[in-house]
């Protein structure tokens, strides 16, 4: 199996290089050359079980070959429950039982404990991670304490909540965490800058771990397959998805698992007011904007990384995409509550007012599936004063407030960022 660029202009290379290099040299993001056959009788099974069934073809003639089934065993080793808090209500893929709390901890614990076996002292790899708020969490929680494979993470100022600056900042060697005096858009571009400086990314070894990295998306796919295999064996219809997303990450994930022939149905992506995506769905047209501050902060995204892979594939099956507001984010988490019990986190939030949007009609045809990917304590400023009461974090997130942090501010320039990795 070799991953090609998007925009054609470099040489395709097997797994294990894709993963290392994170983009492309032509500046463009890696696919693989085809989709291969997947000879197994879909079974029902733990997201281990089912990435263990996925993956491991994407990696053949790669230096990780006949090793994935290890990685993926390690790296997906919680719950992944499927929930419904009203009878006639979604359903809810709890993504946010790994250690950092929240869906992230997927991509980052594969791509870091791969990364752990092509690494060594000779050629070590640091991973450069820009984060709107979750994906620097799980990297540095899957970084710390790795011999060849460290981190660093940039994230924007003012623009996270303290829970997830605490939780970015709190990982111990090799994992480094830069606060930027910008928007996470600006943090994007000065990590791809930093990537296309050959100079600089051989200097230390620079590759990604955000979702611009095939090594994230690829195990991404194993928990929307674990889930429509699922409801599937419980209902007999394939699931509709309905995705929270920002970056598009988690939403490429599910369309390229659909595109494998898992049973997936219609699939919805659920934004915040950036509206870049929304409009390129209503009107054909992609511009890029600058991010807007939201509620659900992990998708505060104008610039999505992962729609030059969107426009890429081509996907047989199109997808929704439904833009929604503040307001609609707090009477969502405070309606929940009050008919459900159940406590949703903002970004969860916005893809159960989207399931609301689906036409009655449709949203009957079959069982719908809404990715919930966060745990509601890391926004607790937000949603404990719409729900009226306390949130309780889970032992994984209490134990992360016990850590002391580290941080250093830079301004988003190339030359701010290259003093600190020299540092």
């Amino acid at each position: 199996m070799l991953f090609h660029s998007t925009r054609g202009e470099s040489p395709s290379v097997p797994a294990n290089k894709a993963l290392r290099a994170g983009a492309a040299p032509d500046g463009g993001l890696y696919l693989p050359e085809g989709l291969p056959q997947i000879r197994s009788g879909r079974a029902v099974g733990s997201v281990a079980e089912v990435a263990r069934e996925l993956l491991p073809s994407f990696f053949t003639g790669s230096a990780l070959e006949g090793q994935i089934e290890q990685i993926c065993d390690d790296a997906f080793n919680f719950p992944v429950p499927i929930v419904q808090p009203g009878e006639s209500g979604p359903h809810i893929l709890e993504l946010f039982h790994g250690p950092t709390g929240a869906f992230k901890d997927f991509g980052a614990r594969f791509l870091f404990r791969s990364f752990d076996r092509i690494a060594d002292a000779s050629d070590p790899i640091t991973v450069l991670a820009a984060t709107s708020g979750d994906t620097g969490g799980a990297v540095g929680c899957a970084a710390q304490g790795n011999a060849h494979a460290g981190a660093v993470i940039l994230f924007p100022k003012g623009r996270i909540s303290p829970f997830q600056e605490h939780q970015l900042c709190c990982w111990n060697k090799p994992v480094r965490a830069l606060r930027v005096d910008a928007d996470f858009d600006a943090c994007q571009a000065l990590v791809k800058r930093a990537f296309l400086d050959q100079d600089l990314s051989r200097t230390f070894g620079l590759t990604s771990a955000n979702s611009i990295s095939i090594g994230r998306l690829l195990p991404q796919m194993s928990y929307w397959a674990m889930a429509a295999r699922q409801m599937l064996a419980d209902t007999g219809e394939k699931p509709g998805l309905v995705i929270p997303t920002g970056n598009l990450g988690n939403a490429f994930a599910a369309i390229l698992a659909r595109a494998l022939g898992e049973p997936i149905g219609p699939i919805v992506l659920a934004t915040n007011a950036n509206r870049t995506l929304y409009d390129w769905f209503t009107d054909g047209q992609y511009k890029a904007r600058a991010s807007v501050a939201t509620l659900a902060n992990a998708m505060d995204v104008g610039a999505p990384s992962n729609f030059e892979r969107l426009a890429a594939f081509e996907p047989d099956a199109p997808v929704e995409v439904v833009r929604v507001t503040d307001n609609e984010i707090e009477m969502a988490i405070r309606e929940e509550h009050t008919l459900h019990g159940y406590v949703a986190c903002p970004h969860t939030a916005t893809a159960l007012v989207a399931h609301t949007r689906i036409s009655d009609r449709v949203r009957a045809e079959r069982p719908w599936l809404v990715g919930a990917t966060a745990h509601p304590y890391k926004f607790r400023e937000t949603v404990e004063p719409l729900i009226g009461q306390k949130i309780s974090p889970p032992q994984t997130l209490a134990n992360v407030l016990e850590r002391p942090t580290t941080v250093r501010d830079i301004p988003a320039e190339l030359s701010a960022l290259q003093a600190a990795l020299a540092s």
